[in-house]
C-alpha cells in the first residue's frame, strides 16, 4: 500500500518508533520550544521521534522540498491580544536538525540536478515507510468492518432531487 492510503496518524506513529533505533534525540530537545507561537515545550516525551517521522513523511509526499517550507507547514496562529491573530513560521533550529539526523540514517539525500532544492527520500526510506502502511494496513484488514454498505439512490427506485435527497418517482 501507499502512503496515501493510510491514515498520517497512524503511519507518523508507527515511523516515530522505528526511529528509535535510527535518531537520536538531541539533550537540548527536552528544553526547547517547536516556534515563538508555542508557550512551553512539548509535553510528550517522545515528541522529537513523532516530528522526525512527520518530516520524513511530508519529504516523502512533496520531496524535494526544504528548511522554509516545513517551517510553514509546522507554523502555526500566534495570538496577539487583541489584536487578530496571524500565521507564524515554526522554528528552523529543530527541523533543521531532524532532517540532519534523517539523513545521516540515509532516509533522506539532498536532491541532486532538481528544479527545486530541497531533501528527497532514500530507497531505504521509502521502504521504512512502505512496509509499515502495509502493516497498517493489514492490522486495518483484520478489525470487523462497522459501516454498512448502502445501496445507491437509483437502485431503490428513487432520483435524487436538486438539494441531494432522494425523492420518489
Amino acid at each position: 500500500m501507499a502512503l496515501h492510503d493510510v491514515p498520517a496518524e497512524q503511519l507518523i506513529a508507527k515511523t516515530a518508533e522505528a526511529l528509535k533505533k535510527d535518531i537520536k534525540q538531541p539533550e537540548w530537545a527536552t528544553f526547547v520550544k517547536t516556534g515563538h507561537t508555542r508557550e512551553r515545550q512539548p509535553t510528550n516525551l517522545d515528541w522529537w521521534y513523532v516530528r522526525a517521522a512527520s518530516v520524513l513523511r511530508r519529504v516523502a509526499l512533496l520531496g524535494p522540498i526544504g528548511t522554509e517550507k516545513l517551517r510553514t507547514h509546522y507554523g502555526s496562529r500566534k495570538s496577539n491580544g487583541n489584536d487578530p491573530p496571524h500565521h507564524y513560521k515554526a522554528g528552523g533550529s529543530v527541523i533543521r536538525a531532524v532532517l540532519q539526523q534523517l539523513d545521516e540514517a540515509g532516509l533522506t539525500k539532498v536532491a541532486e540536478k532538481s528544479q527545486r532544492k530541497g531533501r528527497v527520500v532514500t530507497p531505504k526510506g521509502q521502504a521504512l515507510l512502505y512496509s509499515l502502511s502495509d502493516v497498517i494496513t493489514k492490522e486495518a484488514g483484520k478489525k470487523k468492518p462497522h459501516a454498512k454498505a448502502t445501496k445507491p439512490a437509483a437502485a431503490e427506485g428513487k432520483a435524487p432531487d436538486a438539494a441531494g435527497e432522494s425523492a420518489s418517482i
